[in-house]
Parts: C-alpha cells; sequence; structure tokens
C-alpha cells in the first residue's frame, strides 16, 4: 500500500484533473507546430487518462494509501474521486448520450459486435490456463501454490473482473476463498494489466482507419449511424440558453437520482425474496448487483427519452456536457493506474501479460476472420474487461452516440462473469503445476 500522496484533499485532486483535461484539450486544438505532431501520437483521450497516472506514480495524488492513525494502527484511506464519477457522472453521460440515439439504426449494426464480445470472454477463459501452462514452465513457483494459497484461485477472481465486473471478481473470492493476505497481488494484476490494455485500444483510436484498412472491415453500419445522429444534431443545432443548460443538467441528474432509487429498490427486492441472488456461485447473482442496475437503468431512461421531444436538447449539447463527464471518469480511471507498479510483482504481472495477449490475439484473429470493424473488437473487449465504466468511455471515443453499444455489451459480461470465471478457475487449476 502506498504511503499518503502529496495532495489528499479530494477537493484539491479533483481541481488538478480538470486542470489536466482542460490543458489536454487546449494543446491538441492548437493544429500547428510540435503539438500538432505530438497529438497525432498521442491522441488527446490517451493523455486525458495518462496525464492523471504519471501524477499518481510519483505519489503526488493517490487513488489509496496507508497512514498511521492515532493510535499508531495502519488506516487505508482512500479518494472518493473515482466513486463519484462512475456513481454519479457515469449515469448522467449515459443518459444525455443515448437521449438522440436511434435504436433502430442501432440495430442495424449487426451481430458483429455481439461475435466479438463473445470472442472476447472465451479470449480471457482460454487465456488464463494457458498463460499458467506456460508460467509453470519458466517459473512453477510462481503459478503454483496449495490449499487456499493456491495461485489459480487468485487468479479466478481476475477472470471474475474481467469477463464481467467487481460483483464476478467477489464472487470468484468468496467461492474459491483465496488466501485475503495474498488478495492484493491479484487486484494489482487486474487493474495494471486492463489499465495497459485501455492505454493501448485508446493509443489504437487514434489509427482506427488504418487498423480499419488493415482488417477489411466494413464501416457502413458504424458510419451510417454515426451519419444519422450527426446530422441530426446539426438540424437542431442551436446557442443554448441558461434554461437550456439547466434542463439538461436536470435531465441528467434527475435520471441519476432514478438510476440509483431503483437499483437500490431492485437489488434490496431481489437480495430479500431470491435466495439464488445472494448466492455467489450463481450467474443470479449479477442481478443483487447495485452497479448493473444502475447502469442498466440509465441506459434504458435515455433510449425512453429519445422516443420524447426531450431528444431536441442534443441541439443544445447535450452529449458534448455527457462527453464531459466521461472525460471526468477516463481522468479518475488514470489515477488509479500506478506506472510504478508495473514491475512490483513481475512473475504475476506476466502472468497477466501473457492472459491479456491471447485475448487480444484471439480478437484480431476473428476481428480479421469476420472483418470486424476496430470500433468492434475495442467495445467487445473493454465490455469484458473493465465492464460499464470502461465499455463506454471506449465506444463514445469513436462517437458520443455509440456509447450506448459499450454498455449494452458490458450487461452481457455482468451476466456471463460468474459462469466464465468459474470455467477458466477449473481450467487454471488443471494447468497449474502440483
Amino acid at each position: 500500500m502506498k504511503t499518503a500522496p502529496f495532495i489528499t484533499d479530494d477537493t484539491i485532486v479533483y481541481g488538478l484533473l480538470m486542470f489536466l483535461l482542460a490543458f489536454v484539450f487546449y494543446t491538441s486544438s492548437i493544429k500547428e507546430g510540435y503539438l500538432k505532431k505530438f497529438y497525432v501520437i498521442f491522441p488527446s483521450l490517451l493523455m486525458c487518462y495518462l496525464l492523471p497516472s504519471i501524477f499518481s506514480s510519483l505519489n503526488i495524488i493517490a487513488p489509496e494509501w496507508s497512514e498511521i492513525g492515532e493510535n499508531g494502527e495502519i488506516v487505508t484511506k482512500k479518494s472518493s474521486i473515482y466513486f463519484i464519477a462512475s456513481r454519479y457522472l457515469l449515469p448522467a453521460a449515459l443518459v444525455l448520450m443515448t437521449l438522440s440515439i436511434d435504436l433502430k439504426a442501432m440495430f442495424k449494426l449487426g451481430p458483429k459486435a455481439l461475435i466479438m464480445f463473445f470472442t472476447g470472454t472465451i479470449g480471457v477463459i482460454i487465456g488464463g490456463p494457458i498463460a499458467v501452462l506456460i508460467m509453470s514452465i519458466f517459473s512453477p513457483e510462481t503459478v503454483g501454490g496449495a490449499g487456499f494459497d493456491a495461485v489459480w484461485r487468485g487468479l479466478s477472481t481476475v477472470a471474475g473482473s474481467w469477463i464481467g465486473g467487481g460483483a464476478n471478481q467477489a464472487a470468484m473470492l468468496e467461492v474459491f476463498k483465496y488466501n485475503q493476505e495474498k488478495y492484493g497481488a491479484m487486484v494489482l494484476v487486474d487493474i495494471v494489466v486492463a489499465n495497459i490494455w485501455m492505454a493501448v485500444l485508446l493509443f489504437g483510436i487514434g489509427r482506427k482507419e488504418k487498423i480499419d484498412k488493415w482488417l477489411k472491415a466494413d464501416n457502413s453500419s458504424i458510419d451510417e449511424l454515426k451519419d444519422k445522429m450527426t446530422k441530426y444534431a446539426d438540424n437542431v443545432t442551436r446557442n443554448p440558453t441558461l434554461t437550456d443548460l439547466m434542463i439538461i443538467l436536470g435531465i441528467a441528474f434527475t435520471a441519476v437520482g432514478l438510476s440509483h432509487w431503483g437499483s437500490n429498490s431492485i437489488s434490496d427486492v431481489l437480495k430479500a425474496n431470491f435466495e439464488v441472488v445472494n448466492d455467489p456461485t450463481s450467474f443470479a447473482s449479477t442481478f443483487g448487483d447495485r452497479f448493473f442496475w444502475m447502469v442498466t437503468i440509465a441506459t434504458a431512461l435515455g433510449i425512453a427519452l429519445s422516443y420524447t421531444k426531450l431528444k431536441r436538447y442534443e441541439g443544445a449539447g447535450a452529449s458534448k456536457i455527457g462527453s464531459v463527464f466521461i472525460y471526468v471518469l477516463v481522468a479518475s480511471i488514470g489515477m488509479k493506474m500506478d506506472l510504478g507498479s508495473v514491475m512490483s510483482n513481475p512473475g504475476l504481472l506476466v502472468v497477466g501479460l501473457i492472459w491479456m495477449a491471447i485475448h487480444v490475439l484471439l480478437l484480431v484473429i476473428v476481428a480479421k476472420l469476420i472483418k470486424a470493424p476496430f470500433f468492434f473488437l475495442a467495445v467487445g473487449s473493454k465490455a469484458n474487461i473493465g465492464g460499464a465504466a470502461s465499455a463506454p468511455i471506449i465506444a463514445a471515443a469513436f462517437h458520443p452516440s455509440l456509447a450506448s453499444v459499450g454498455v449494452l455489451l458490458a450487461v452481457f459480461g455482468y451476466v456471463a462473469g460468474t459462469y466464465g470465471a468459474l470455467l477458466a478457475a477449473f481450467l487454471m487449476e488443471i494447468a497449474a503445476p502440483v
């Protein structure tokens, strides 16, 4: 655990993150000189993610740290910025970005999105045991262990996180009873490797045309949806008044309130009335997760409002405000990435990197075979690895109207997460050295 960072006050940390976002947007808007060349290589979205991670690596800011309490005990403290961004700004962004969505046109995207999503899931399921098998040849002690110290038990939690999310990760910890004292190393593998892949994807988005050309992808359905949304926005665009902005924020945060109320109520009712929801070994446990219901309800509200006159608030900048919220979330996720921790547990991190490489390799092979656009590869991967917190970020980087695609795929990940992770754990147990 980190020692206390230089800045521990969330108000100041938030100010710093907003300054970094403003700095990136200002410098990337300069269309001449070395800055133009820099942002051709490093897209602005990637820099919004990397700059907070650099500050975190230098221990200027931190998502979590330890301090010595008044009685001499070690006290764990954490920043609330990611929690606020993911629980308040994310659902607000989902509503505003789906406000003008054309659901019929979205369904015309075809089956390739689902194919790439399930390819990503299969990549995680088979990638874990293959990584354990490879590592057992070179360093069997890294993936060995007996009883509740067995490394495969810990890696099952990574599988749960990478297919579904936090609820599935917690379920695997509950099912396989991995030694809690060693669990921190697994969390590190999860965060570091997933964040490295996030950075690679953000880098790739800046080169999506070249990647699509190499994949020989047919982008017509995506381009059609983007063009349709852009034309609609152009037709209703107006200079927003204070009333417009207040109504947009009213729509967003009323929906956030309803999402939280609905998620709390549904989760509590299901847990109280269905034992299977309280069983972490069952896929039904997903339906007891409040975060799952929050993003599902927020997306559903946004889609429902797209059939009303409120859709016209896209012309006053609804999706732009939603994009602001998404970028704050990007910065808060970047803050969780400590570049200095990359080599703190090299053996297990190598296992994670091999695992992720297999996931990516399978996605690339299938994308090449079915000529799927890079959009489907990226969103299909992040709907597994990152779930509803990351998938809309990647989708919206292609176009704000596509954020819903990321969320809808992430919902599949929550449902498939527990059973997929159980299968991966079973295969890792077989592959682990005796």
